[in-house]
């Protein structure tokens, strides 16, 4: 059976990503986007963002005919038997919900060019609800007697490895409600089961409702941001009580209940996805009347909030800063700060708490020196009054204080000795329990990090167990 042609509604990291690993997988591809500049480069082979091994990607199909871009709803509706809605849905200016206005332009801008059947799929993080309505646009804009249908597919990628999330997904999530529709959306996914059949991987595959499959994503990124939150309250009482988090986290996540991943504390997570997930659920909740339900949310939401402002007392502690009604007054003590991005392998800066710190410690008084890896044109442009370093040593020359606030590779493997001759104080807030603290404190570096202890504790090794001695027969336990 012949593949059936896919199309990409909305060409930000999302769609674009999608759009060059279909391709990849052997699918004639048409990217859709209204915003010219980004279709021109992605047809030029430049990827508009940081995403490790897209752009290879991007130049080899482009260069075998597979994949193209345009501008053109015409285009768009007449290539493609599958359009895959991957536009964005930000937070609405007026309150905490989802504002769909991005998902109701593509939609009703591609249904009114249909010229035949076709499957409209969501892929947009929405509030429950939302594939009935697109449903409903869908009816109401195309041509009439067509009968185009919607399904919803949430995605799941992580930045840094959404190549890898779309080529080999953990699962596969599909909302319908024909038997049609199914069996287009399993022709969509073919390449992807194919690829993980020769592997000999398994991709589960969940076929489910609609409003299933869109609880499916805002569940999961609220179960993540509950599980981030938690182990940074813990880092707090740990501090109040003189424990140590990282080998709290280390004994709690070897119960196969509870798992390893995502419990490092640190300065919170941000990103473009969780943080506003988060509020629109809670939001979309308190709108179905069960806002009581998801009320923890908050309590999440506000854990996050505040694990930043503990960096920020880190750093002010070990300055000895003055604080006042405030906060505390970093008097123009130059600060190395040590990431912009919300995470590693990633370009971007959207809510990124690394950012926020960068620029709380400038509005504290701080003469703040930034450097990230990739994400430093995106940092200048939300923040150009701080000042941006082309390079790790360069940040840290001259400064009194280091606070490194984003995981990278790069700093934390940088060498401590080094950086110790470069800086004015060996002082160091690691907002992301990433350095290694022995290794920092035997190089001169007073160290403080986020409910973990400043020198390591000692590695309990594993001792050879001596074998019991056998008691003589018919001994009394009270013989001597």
């Amino acid at each position: 059976m012949t593949l059936p042609r896919l199309t990409f509604v909305g060409t930000g990291y999302l769609g674009a990503t999608y759009a060059v690993c279909f391709a990849e997988l052997g699918y004639e591809v048409l990217g859709f986007d209204v915003d010219t500049a980004k279709i021109a480069a992605l047809s030029d082979g430049v990827v508009p963002f940081h995403e490790p091994g897209l752009g290879v990607l991007l130049r080899r199909n482009l260069a075998a005919g597979r994949l193209r871009f345009t501008t053109s709803y015409a285009e768009t509706a007449d290539f493609g038997d599958i359009h895959f809605v991957c536009v964005g849905t930000p937070q609405r200016a007026d309150d905490t919900g989802a504002d769909l206005s991005y998902v109701e332009s593509a939609v009703t801008g591609l249904a009114r060019r249909l010229t035949r059947k076709a499957l409209i799929v969501g892929k947009s993080t929405v509030p429950v609800g939302t594939a009935e309505w697109v449903q409903r646009l869908v009816d109401k804009h195309a041509p009439a007697g067509l009968g185009a249908e919607v399904a919803w597919s949430p995605e799941f990628l992580q930045e840094g490895f959404a190549v890898q999330d779309v080529l080999r997904p953990t699962r596969i999530v599909a909302g319908v409600r024909s038997d049609w529709a199914a069996t287009m959306l399993s022709a969509a996914h073919r390449g992807v089961l194919d690829l993980a059949a020769r592997e000999q991987r398994e991709v589960p595959v969940v076929v489910t409702d609609f409003a299933t499959a869109e609880l499916v994503k805002v569940a999961a990124n609220a179960f993540l941001a509950t599980k981030i939150s938690f182990i940074n309250a813990m880092a707090e009482v740990c501090e109040a009580a003189g424990a140590d988090v990282d080998q709290l986290a280390r004994a709690i996540g070897h119960d196969p209940r509870i798992g390893s991943r995502f419990l490092r504390a640190g300065a919170g997570f941000g990103g473009g996805c969780l943080p506003k997930d988060l509020r629109a659920f809670q939001a979309r909740a308190q709108e179905l009347g069960v806002g009581e339900s998801l009320r923890f949310l908050h309590e999440v939401d506000l854990i996050n909030q505040r694990s930043r402002s503990r960096v920020l007392r880190r750093a002010a502690e070990l300055l000895d800063c003055p604080t006042g009604p405030a906060g505390p007054d970093f008097g123009n003590t130059r600060v190395a700060v040590l990431g912009a991005t919300f995470k590693p392998h990633s370009d971007d800066v959207r809510d990124s708490p690394a950012l926020a710190i960068a620029a709380a410690l400038s509005a504290s008084g701080a003469d703040v020196h930034v450097y990230d890896p990739e994400g430093m044109g995106n940092a200048a442009r939300v923040h150009p009054n701080l000042i941006f370093e082309p390079g790790l040593e360069e940040a840290v020359r001259g400064s009194e204080l280091v606070c490194v606030l984003t995981e990278w590779p790069e700093f934390s493997a940088a060498d401590p000795v080094h950086l110790g001759r470069l800086a004015a104080g060996r002082l160091v807030v690691d907002g992301r329990n990433c350095l290694d603290v022995a290794a920092w404190t035997a190089a001169g570096w007073r160290y403080r990090g986020m409910g973990r202890h400043a020198e390591p504790a000692t590695d309990l090794r594993p001792r050879p167990v001596r074998p019991a001695i056998p008691r003589p027969a018919n001994r009394s336990v009270a013989a001597g």
